[in-house]
């Protein structure tokens, strides 16, 4: 059998534990050859809103909401939707080299595995769907994402809900849901469960953890050996906390220019993409991609790059569409990539100052309530 080290640690902070995953990850880039892979179980201080890579957060966590709570948050390494982590809730992190050729949904469904394989012990029949779930009979367990570095490392993460406390997730998280007031928390309900209520047990992350390391051994054939931080991964950990994750420049990198006015959705097989657009006149001072990515499509990072200071028009972004996007690239037409820049553009002509299009949390897809939310709220 293969032995993984394998890593335990409680109520950690929203900056500390994401620092510590990828201080792991330095040895995968250094020791390609001889580091071992690592299974890390671990459960955040309550309460944690962390967004994904490439999400804006201000979008997708309510940071007010999070001050007059006391809840920590921050932006993962890893891409996915916007989740809350306490002690309800069980962190997953698998560090180790990146394999070659396999693609990011290969990867995601190889070290769910261990998850799945831990859940049946309990009776739970969970299954990879989606983009990046688990689900049970169709309600979301847990939430997946994926991180590569530039040397070949991997971070395969994930959030297993033990339990949720789904008032406090809509209050935190900057969800639509929310405004269907006291229908919200059944709303939530119809799309997520929990170990405590598959199982009729109260479960926590912490309690959790042993079934799922077991899960992980069945399933991947491999023996865990219990470790800890070596010195010079705590202490590249604590370097990281500080510099990087307690950094405004890392926590609103994937923010849009303050003065933008108009944002514009569109759905595509790499999931829902959302454009915040900034005018001047007709003149496109800043453009941002942002979506629940585990990896943004290199095309439309580079057509993100060639719309500024381009005009707003449509043979201009068309002929830029085309170089960057050509067809099959993005699993849409570019002509689609166009007309989402329009769209907001018009918009934004327009001073269109409605709440930005969104996607929504990691456990609440707005597009599943969409139509609710405009029923219910008034104009």
């Amino acid at each position: 059998m293969t032995a993984w080290r394998y890593l335990t640690e409680d109520d950690v902070g929203a900056a500390a534990g994401l620092a510590a995953d990828e201080a792991l990850m330095h040895a995968h880039a250094r020791d390609r050859d001889t580091a071992p892979p690592v299974l890390r179980l671990y459960t955040y201080a309550s309460h944690a809103a962390l967004c994904g890579r490439y999400q804006h957060l201000e979008a997708e966590i309510d940071v007010d909401a999070c001050a007059r709570t006391g809840t920590a948050f921050n932006r993962r390494p890893t891409g996915g939707g916007a989740i809350v982590m306490g002690e309800g809730q069980l962190g997953v992190a698998v560090v180790t080299r990146a394999p070659s050729g396999d693609r990011p949904k290969s990867v995601l469904v190889r070290f769910s595995t261990g998850i799945v394989a831990g859940l049946a012990r309990l009776g739970i029949d969970a299954s990879f769907g989606g983009k990046n779930d688990l689900k049970v009979e169709g309600r979301k367990i847990a939430g997946l994402g994926l991180y590569l570095d530039g040397e070949g490392g991997l971070l395969f993460h994930a959030s297993v809900l033990a339990d949720l406390d789904v008032a406090f997730m809509l209050d935190v998280l900057d969800i639509p849901a929310a405004k269907l007031g006291e229908r919200a928390v059944a709303a939530v309900n119809e799309r997520v469960t929990t170990v405590s209520r598959e199982t009729g047990e109260p479960w926590t992350g912490a309690s959790l953890r042993d079934v799922i390391a077991q899960g992980f051994s069945d399933a991947l054939g491999v023996m865990l050996e219990p470790s800890g931080p070596s010195g010079e991964e705590r202490v590249r950990a604590e370097r990281l906390a500080a510099d990087k994750y307690a950094s405004d420049e890392w926590l609103f990198h994937r923010s849009p220019h303050p003065d933008a006015t108009a944002t514009a959705l569109l759905k595509t097989p790499a999931g829902l993409v959302r454009l915040y657009l900034a005018l001047s006149g007709d003149v496109i001072k800043s453009a941002l991609f942002a979506g629940d990515f585990n990896e943004i499509p290199a095309p439309l990072a580079a057509f993100e790059a060639g719309l500024k200071w381009q005009r707003l028009d449509a043979a201009t972004l068309t002929g830029l569409a085309a170089v960057a996007c050509p067809d099959g690239t993005l699993d849409v037409a570019p002509d689609a990539i166009v007309d989402l820049v329009l769209e907001a553009g018009d918009r934004a002509l327009t001073r269109d100052r409605a709440a930005p299009a969104r996607d929504g949390s990691c456990y609440f897809p707005e597009n599943d309530v969409a139509a609710a939310v405009r029923a219910e709220v008034p104009r």
